[in-house]
């Protein structure tokens, strides 16, 4: 457990009600795995973000923001330090014509239902992404030939040093699963996207068809992280895991989802443990047959040991 100090500090600017201990990181990330956080905060507004932060380095207590979860394997023994869970509350929306603004923790399919419904088009291929619209922009998320940068016209991040900027997209230097967020270790506050207005018969229809193409494509109905691991260069990774004979390849309870090779499922109670394990041999045997470096997409939070992605 974190030193109380931290706690106490915290509990200035955090109202109680969004300080959590010791709270089990499987019931805060869709692998549903992880052991417990030693403190969890969900802020409502940006001064709570910066007042958390600020309170962490004082006190040199190791922190990490997250969204949703959806794309986090947190280790089994948990995480020493501050988790700051974005997804709770700083979830805020609005439109104007074709302008929408968002904040962080704004769940993609919320937003997309709003902009849909809005009468605009553009954002089609957010409708079944998990996640957040502060993470889909630290990682340029996209899917069926759209992505974030396509849309985004500037997001406001807070820097390591603690000053708040707006970076316009170009800044932003939004690549495959990439972004200056990542590099710089930034954190995404709000953001204002842009759309045109498009006839919401053919919105629909394509929301029809990237649904039925994730249900029939998918293991929704497994806990997974997504896409464990980035398109290689001229591959599809799925593809390859396939070819190298893993579909099904089980440890623990880890697979590689016999109904589409690119993710891991859980398929009772995996631990981190054993998904590094797999993640680590799906590497090896596919840089064995293939020549190929399959490079893991997901975030991978708290001590791991010896085994490393």
């Amino acid at each position: 457990m974190y030193p109380q100090e931290v706690l106490e500090q915290l509990k200035k600017y955090i109202p109680p009600s969004k300080i959590k201990t010791n709270e089990p990181m499987k019931d805060h990330t869709s692998f549903k795995i992880g052991g417990p956080a030693d403190i969890m905060v969900f802020p409502s507004s940006i001064e709570e973000i910066v007042a958390t932060i600020e309170i962490c380095k004082q006190n040199s207590c190791p922190y990490f923001i997250m969204g949703n979860g959806t794309n986090l394997l947190v280790s089994d023994s948990g995480y020493r330090g501050v988790i700051v869970k974005t997804a709770a509350n700083m979830k805020d929306c609005s439109i104007d014509g074709e302008r929408v603004y968002g904040q962080a923790g704004i769940l993609l399919s919320t937003l997309s239902k709003n902009v849909i419904e809005a009468g605009l088009e553009g954002f089609e291929f957010a409708h079944g992404i998990p996640g957040t619209l502060g993470g889909a922009v630290a990682m340029n998320a996209g899917a069926y030939g759209g992505e974030i940068k396509d849309v985004l016209k500037w997001a406001r991040l807070l820097t390591p040093e603690g000053d708040i900027k707006t970076y316009s997209n170009s800044r932003l230097k939004l690549g495959y699963r990439s972004s200056l967020v990542q590099a710089e270790g930034l954190i995404v506050l709000d953001c204002e996207l842009v759309f045109k207005k498009g006839d919401r018969k053919q919105i629909d229809e394509r929301i029809r068809e990237y649904t039925q193409l994730r249900k029939s494509k998918q293991p929704l109905h497994l806990p997974s992280a997504g896409s464990i691991f980035k398109r290689p260069e001229g591959y599809y990774a799925g593809k390859l895991i396939e070819q190298a004979g893993l579909r099904g390849k089980r440890i623990g309870d880890a697979q590689v989802s016999e109904l589409h090779c690119g993710f891991i499922v859980n398929v009772g109670n995996a631990t981190a443990q054993d998904v590094i394990s797999l993640i680590n041999y799906v590497k090896d045997e596919v840089r064995d047959k293939f020549g190929v470096e399959l490079q893991p997409e997901i975030k991978v939070v708290g001590d791991m040991g010896r085994i490393k992605v």
